[in-house]
């Protein structure tokens, strides 16, 4: 029961990774807010806790004015914040590029395999709209911005408070088929970095995961000769599980990680190794 009586907002939370840090959150004792821009997922997840004091939000993260309602309602219904997970994300912007990249993906592999070279080039950078751009880092880097600013405003007078962004391997490596999100997340290890930098003063944490491949409904799309090249390349030999990134978020949320602020923490299975 680390989190005992805390207030903790998960967003992102109707599914995957943010769903499983929920739960683990109810279960460590804190009153968790799910937030999803579906509703009715948030609300499935919240009826899963079973616990007292639990909230369903709906907000899009990349929204500013979605968000400061969000935290307006937070604080008249709990009258504070402790812990914020930014966790709201997205895997694909749905512009038909998806099947066109795991096609010409599957090419390069097996090009690879083979010893022929690569001859299949993937394009994404030089083909990506202005729209698939804009609302990958809205959702990622903008929504992380949106919801910490929010959150700070509840926890600064409080003068305690911890804040977890989920980042990915993407930003440590870089992921030739998503130069988009890599760049989103790359830029939120900065920004969990500056940020801890200028809160630590007020007793606040800002820390960061950086999740490997994990069985999520983001990841199921992947085919199964991309998901043996990646497990190839992965030491431990498996994909990493959501409850996994949850005990991770736990430790940096309670007081087990009071000295640990400005990191990053990469449950990757040994995929990215820095």
């Amino acid at each position: 029961m680390r989190l005992r009586d805390r207030i903790a907002l998960v967003t992102g939370g109707g599914s995957g990774i943010g769903r499983a840090i929920a739960l683990r959150f109810a279960e460590e004792g804190a009153r968790v807010v799910v937030n999803d821009v579906n509703k009715e997922a948030a609300e499935r997840v919240v009826a899963e806790l079973g616990a007292a004091g639990a909230l369903a939000i709906e907000a899009d993260v990349s929204d500013s004015g979605a968000v400061r309602a969000m935290f307006g309602e937070i604080g008249r219904a709990l009258g504070g914040l402790d812990v914020l997970v930014n966790n709201a994300g997205i895997g694909s912007t749905g512009s038909g590029e998806g099947q066109r990249i795991r096609e010409q993906t599957e090419a390069r592999i097996m090009e690879i395999v083979t010893g022929q070279g690569i001859q299949t080039h993937l394009d994404v950078t030089e083909r990506m709209s202005d729209e698939t751009w804009h609302r990958m880092i809205g959702v990622h880097l903008n929504g992380t911005f949106f919801c910490t600013r929010e959150a700070l405003r509840l926890m600064s007078g409080r003068s305690r408070g911890s804040i977890i962004n989920l980042s990915s391997v993407a930003a440590l490596m870089g992921l030739e088929t998503v130069p988009h999100y890599s760049a989103a997340k790359g830029g939120i290890l900065a920004f969990t970095r500056a940020v801890a930098r200028e809160v630590g003063s007020r007793g606040i944490r800002v820390n960061a995961i950086c999740p490997g491949y994990i069985d999520t409904p983001m990841t199921a799309p992947m085919s199964e000769l991309v998901r043996k090249a990646v497990l190839s390349r992965t030491p431990l030999g498996r994909w990493g599980e959501p409850e996994e990134i949850a005990a991770t978020a736990a430790f940096l949320a309670s007081d087990d990680a009071s000295f640990v602020t400005g990191q990053w923490i990469s449950p990757n299975g040994g995929l990215f190794i820095g």
